[in-house]
């Protein structure tokens, strides 16, 4: 399988995922202009699924260092694979309520504030259950990042129109949505062998495999926590499956492309985490608001018309988000 050998490169796939995860919800805001995104969120799902199994015979099996996808699977300890599938139906919950976030507040609001915080409580947990890199540079990264959040509160707030009532509704869920979020990544790095990719302890799995796991863990809630969104939505009727039938191929296409991006940004942390560590590996691809927060200002014009203040704050919001993933960077050098 394909192993990362040197940290800068650990960087560089940390920095596709953070372009990664940011930039998926551009495939929802596009579905969503005539698909409900409990129905996007099918599409999404499959589509995690099928990128999984695609790396796993692709880069997961070629090469002759660790071991290959088929192998892995067969030797994979049950406590191992049930860790994986656990943080795949974690994220699930937590994603759920982060797309309704997104189709309620936005993207520019939805990330910074659901996937900023849980970068924050995130680093916390990874750190624990794997303690690599300089603590002191990682939790001022972090810091950083955590005065970045507040300032977005502030800025989404100011600029705030419409329906109040949907923006409060999506900034709660986005809220919970980063409490759930920022415990997935722990259980997936808990069944691989973060200390040797090339020499896996018997019974853990490689990033490959354990990334296919948590997919399959994200793909089968999908039939609960979907099931649950589609019949007690938290905006407009409920939605009936016979519905997600009907939907354009090219629509479908969007859904499965999103997910694709998911999963590649996904993958990569993971196959980074075994020479960066798994909280600074989480941490730099949590850089994700600072890309959504991009594609939202200036792609959708989420914040279209805002005052002096505001665009003050946003600005202050990017320089601390950059600060702190600098900090967060340079704590893996040490």
């Amino acid at each position: 399988m394909f192993i990362v050998n040197s940290y800068s490169l650990a960087v560089l796939f940390c920095v596709v995922t953070m372009i990664c995860w940011g930039s998926w919800g551009n495939t929802q805001k596009l579905a969503g202009k005539t698909w409900r995104y409990e129905l996007f969120y099918w599409d999404y799902t499959i589509g995690i699924l099928l990128f999984s199994i695609l790396l796993c015979l692709t880069l997961g099996s070629i090469g002759s260092s660790g071991r290959s996808f088929i192998p892995d699977l067969k030797q994979l300890d049950a406590n191992c694979a049930l860790s994986a599938f656990t943080g795949g139906i974690i994220f699930n919950a937590s994603n759920i309520l982060l797309s309704a976030s997104v189709a309620l507040a936005g993207m520019a609001v939805a990330f910074p504030l659901g996937v900023g915080l849980a970068l924050v409580l995130g680093v916390f947990i990874n750190y624990y259950g794997q303690p690599k890199g300089d603590a002191e540079l990682l939790f001022i990264g972090v810091a950083l990042v955590a005065m970045a959040i507040i300032c977005n509160g502030f800025a989404a707030r100011r600029n705030s129109s419409g329906n109040s009532r949907d923006a409060t509704k999506g900034i709660v869920l986005a809220l919970i949505a980063g409490i759930l979020m920022s415990f997935f990544y722990r259980f997936v790095a808990a069944a691989m062998d973060l200390s040797d990719f090339n020499n896996p302890a018997p019974g853990m799995a490689t990033p490959y495999t354990a990334f296919f796991i948590f997919s399959c863990g994200i793909f089968i809630s999908n039939f609960i926590f979907n099931t649950l969104a589609m019949h007690h939505p938290f905006d407009g009727k409920p939605v009936a499956y016979s519905q997600y039938f009907k939907g354009k191929m090219s629509t479908h296409f969007v859904g499965i492309l999103g997910g694709c991006i998911w999963g590649l940004g996904t993958a990569l942390s993971y196959i980074a985490a075994g020479k960066a560590g798994a909280a600074i590996s989480y941490a730099l691809g949590q850089g994700a608001p600072m890309i959504a927060a991009l594609w939202g200002l200036f792609v959708w014009k989420e914040f279209k018309g805002m005052s002096k203040s505001t665009t003050a704050l946003l600005v202050l919001l990017f320089i601390l988000f950059i600060a702190g993933l600098t900090m967060i960077t340079l704590a893996g050098e040490n």
